[in-house]
């Protein structure tokens, strides 16, 4: 039997090029075939760096197939790289299908770190980069975004959100409800562009702004985690409605414990016993 092929998960720029990486642009050149989420787009990409290693498409929208026949090329011992239009595959991106089909196959996965936008966006935030929690895109059903924003409205760990342009108002006036106005706020759009820009302020004022100013291109948005004066103390029946609320969502006991005990003045032991207590 052949020795099967290895997948590299590959950063590419999220706007600027000189942002590509020497090793990334070595191992596009060197492996097999190239997954891309979108090969017109990443054709350029190679094109401007001279790397000839044929592409094929691997979307949101063919990913089950076409794990297939990747697949199928990993184990007949050929090396593939995947890339996304912009970024680190498989962060908010169907290549978390793939990696997690290669791991199930005893496939070797090799990470070709690069940029992203939610860690860039974090780090020129100005708020809290000690803990903090990626969100991605909320989800677009109103029911289900209620209830993420529900579980999110304590988190004091800060909160980094994707939303495309056309949704910004709606998501600002979502947090205004659930954060609050006065809540710091980072918008972060074009990220390493041309028209980069990086806007700090309350949801207040964001909303005031994008109400009067069309939003254009993709937005990274940073949200200060909820701070100690608006968490209250829960009492131990709070507390299990809190659970059962977070279990009800999909939430194992143990994660629904850790979740609460972030908030609470309680110790996540002390409330998994609490959870213990709520029946299946």
């Amino acid at each position: 039997m052949s020795q099967q092929g290895i997948l590299y998960l590959v950063g590419t720029p999220i706007g600027n090029l000189e942002d590509m990486t020497f090793r990334a642009v070595r191992i596009l050149k060197n492996v097999d075939l190239i997954a891309a989420e979108d090969t017109r787009h990443t054709g350029k990409l190679l094109q401007h760096f001279q790397i000839t290693t044929p592409a094929i498409s691997y979307h949101q929208h063919n990913r089950f197939e076409r794990e297939i026949d990747l697949l199928l090329e990993l184990k007949q011992g050929k090396n593939l790289a995947l890339v996304t239009d912009a970024g680190m595959p498989s962060i908010s991106d169907p290549g978390y299908d793939l990696v997690k089909a290669c791991h199930e196959h005893q496939i070797l996965v090799i990470p070709i770190p690069g940029v992203t936008a939610a860690i860039t966006a974090l780090a020129v935030s100005g708020l809290s980069t000690e803990r903090f929690c990626f969100e991605g895109f909320l989800p677009t059903k109103t029911k289900e975004r209620r209830e993420r924003l529900e579980t999110l409205k304590l988190e004091n760990r800060t909160l980094i959100f994707y939303e495309a342009p056309h949704r910004i108002v709606e998501t600002l006036e979502d947090f205004n409800e659930y954060f609050g106005e006065n809540r710091m706020i980072v918008l972060a759009r074009e990220l390493t562009k041309l028209y980069e820009e990086i806007w700090r302020g309350t949801i207040k004022d964001a909303i005031v702004l994008y109400t009067s100013e069309q939003p254009k291109g993709e937005y990274t948005l940073v949200v200060a985690g909820a701070s100690l004066t608006e968490i209250p103390e829960l009492s131990e029946a709070q507390l299990k409605q809190e659970l059962y609320k977070l279990m009800n969502q999909g939430m194992t006991r143990s994660q629904a414990s850790r979740h609460l005990a972030e908030t609470s003045h309680l110790s996540r032991r002390q409330i998994y016993q609490l959870a213990l207590e709520i029946e299946d």
